[in-house]
C-alpha cells in the first residue's frame, strides 16, 4: 500500500475515540525473557484470556514471532486469528498504527517508535522490529499510511474524544527521549495535523512510577465525548494522590474542543502492587533492559481498560477496588458487558495493562 505525503488533517481524516464502532482489535504476544518472567509463560495465559474475551465482541488478531507461532496457536482459541509478525515486545497499542477515518476510508498513521525513550531512557534495545509493526498492519489490511520518520509517539500516550480533543501528559510527550528537537507548540501542531484535533489538554503527569514516562492511557480514558474517567486514590500519603488531584483540577477546569466542561469520574486504583522476590528472580537480567527488582512499585490502574464494540475488558488485581471499578463501569457503560480479566498482575509485571489497538471501520457512526 502507499505511503502518503500529506496529513490526515489536510485530507479530512480524523482519529475516532476508542468507544466508537471498530472492525477489530490487534495484540502482540509476549515472550522476551528480560521483560516477562519465565519467558512470558504466565503472561501468555493471560494474553490468551484477553484475546478470547475481546473476540466475543469483535475480531482479534494476535501477532507473534515465528518461534512462538505454534505455541500461541495452541494456547488461543481457533476463533482468534494468529499471524506471524516480527516484533521486539508485546505493546501493540504503542507501536501499532493509529487508524484515522473520513467516513468512507481508513488510513493508518505510522509514528516513529523508539521503545519509550530511545538511548536516553528507553526500556529495551533494539526496537527496530517494533518500528515496522505499524507498516505491516497497514499492508495486511490493505490501507494507505502516513509515516513520520522524525516524530516519536506511542498510541498509549494519546486519548481522543473523536470530536476534536486529545488528552496527553507533559511527562511523556515532553520527555527528553521522545522529540527533544521540538517545542511544545510544534508538538501540538503535529498532533493537530495527524489526529485532526483542535484542542490539546495537557495533564502534568501520569500514574506514579510508570516506566513509559507517564502514558495518559494508564491514568485517563474517555467514556464518550464530554465524559471521562481518572485514576484516583484518597490516600494523601500515596504519591499518586497529588498527581491525580492535579489532573482532576486540570480536567475540571479545561473545556474540550466543543466548549464542554468535562464530567470527570474517579476510578479508584488498587492498593500499591509491589514486585515479589519470586517475580523478580523470574526475569532475565540483560544490559539495556529495565530490571524488575524486588519491592519495586508497579503502575497498577484500571484506567487502561479496552473498550470493545459491546464490552469493557478491564484488569483484575485481586483487590477490593476490583468491584468498585466494575460498579463504575456498569454505571458508565450500561449498554456494554463488563468483563474482568483474572491474573492481570502478570501483564503489569511486564510493564503495562491490557494493551490492544482498535482497527477502525471506514464509516464511524
Amino acid at each position: 500500500m502507499n505511503k502518503i505525503n500529506s496529513t490526515p488533517e489536510k485530507d479530512g481524516f480524523r482519529m475516532p475515540g476508542e468507544f466508537e464502532k471498530h472492525d477489530g482489535c490487534w495484540m502482540i504476544w509476549p515472550q522476551r525473557p528480560d521483560n516477562w518472567r519465565l519467558g512470558g509463560k504466565p503472561a501468555q495465559k493471560v494474553f490468551a484470556r484477553v484475546a478470547e474475551a475481546i473476540n466475543k465482541f469483535e475480531p482479534v488478531t494476535v501477532c507473534v514471532n515465528y518461534d512462538q507461532y505454534e505455541n500461541a496457536r495452541d494456547m488461543i482459541s481457533n476463533d482468534v486469528r494468529v499471524i506471524e509478525v516480527s516484533n521486539d515486545d508485546a505493546w501493540m497499542r504503542d507501536c501499532g498504527a493509529t487508524f484515522v477515518v473520513n467516513g468512507s476510508e481508513v488510513r493508518g498513521v505510522d509514528w516513529a517508535f523508539n521503545a519509550w525513550g530511545g538511548l536516553v531512557d528507553g526500556l529495551y534495545f533494539p526496537w527496530h522490529k517494533d518500528d515496522f509493526v505499524a507498516q505491516k498492519m497497514c499492508e495486511l489490511i490493505g490501507v494507505n499510511r502516513y509515516r513520520l520518520d522524525d516524530f516519536v509517539l506511542e498510541g498509549g500516550s494519546i486519548h481522543v474524544d473523536g470530536e476534536g480533543t486529545v488528552v496527553v501528559t507533559e511527562e511523556c510527550l515532553l520527555s527528553a527521549g521522545r522529540n527533544p528537537h521540538l517545542t511544545k507548540e510544534e508538538i501540538e501542531e503535529t498532533l493537530k495535523d495527524y489526529l485532526n484535533v483542535e484542542k490539546i489538554i495537557w495533564l502534568k503527569r501520569g500514574i506514579f512510577n510508570d516506566e513509559t514516562n507517564g502514558h495518559v492511557d494508564n491514568i485517563f480514558n474517555f467514556v464518550r465525548p464530554g465524559v471521562c474517567v481518572l485514576a484516583w486514590t484518597d490516600d494523601k500519603n500515596d504519591p499518586q494522590y497529588e498527581i491525580s488531584k492535579e489532573c482532576y483540577e486540570i480536567l475540571s477546569n479545561t473545556p474540550d474542543a466543543k466548549g464542554r466542561k468535562l464530567e470527570v469520574h474517579k476510578l479508584y486504583t488498587p492498593k500499591p502492587v509491589l514486585i515479589t522476590a519470586k517475580e523478580s528472580e523470574g526475569v532475565d537480567a540483560v544490559n539495556g533492559s529495565i530490571p524488575r527488582a524486588e519491592g519495586d512499585r508497579l503502575a497498577a490502574s484500571y484506567a487502561n481498560y479496552y473498550t470493545a464494540n459491546g464490552g469493557i475488558i478491564f484488569p483484575l488485581f485481586d483487590d477490593p477496588n476490583d468491584e468498585k471499578a466494575r460498579t463504575l463501569f456498569e454505571k458508565l457503560y450500561p449498554d456494554r458487558e463488563i468483563v474482568g480479566i483474572e491474573g492481570a498482575r502478570e501483564i503489569l509485571l511486564g510493564g503495562g495493562n491490557i494493551h490492544c489497538i482498535t482497527q477502525q471501520q471506514p464509516s464511524v457512526q
